[in-house]
């Protein structure tokens, strides 16, 4: 028969290994035409997957195996003084449909759009987490 306590910590441990973990990076962003006639995209070619898109970095590439993998992503700070406060507070879903290459210098390389939703333009890189 379990007592209090036992249940209490039962209770506890479960509630731990229901929280969610977020990994930590950085953002910047890229500017369309994201279909390029010259330039095809790593994942889909010369396919238009519309604006809420982002390139990857080394970091979640990952082979190639990124390709389509969507991921939530929100603003957690600054990386810079000159825009101190850069976060909207809201999140957006990306879908990844290219590779940013080495020198890339953030984490995930988001669309411009997908960019204003969680943060200031104005502030070029952000801290982030995301998830998939």
């Amino acid at each position: 028969m379990c007592n209090v306590k036992q249940v209490l910590v039962v209770v506890v441990v479960m509630s731990f290994a229901s929280v969610a973990y977020s990994d930590q990076g950085t953002a910047t962003y890229y500017t369309a035409p994201y279909v390029h006639p010259m330039t095809a995209s790593s994942c889909d070619g010369y396919k238009n997957d519309g604006v809420m898109i982002a390139a990857a970095s080394d970091t979640i590439w990952d082979n190639k195996a990124a390709c389509g993998r969507t991921y939530k992503v929100k603003c957690t700070g600054a990386t810079n003084k000159g825009v101190p406060h850069p976060c909207t507070g809201q999140s957006v879903v990306v879908r990844v449909v290219d590779y940013c290459p080495p020198g890339c210098r953030g984490t995930i390389d988001l669309s411009q759009e997908a960019f204003a939703v969680i943060a200031n333009t104005d502030a070029g890189k952000i801290k982030i987490q995301f998830d998939q």
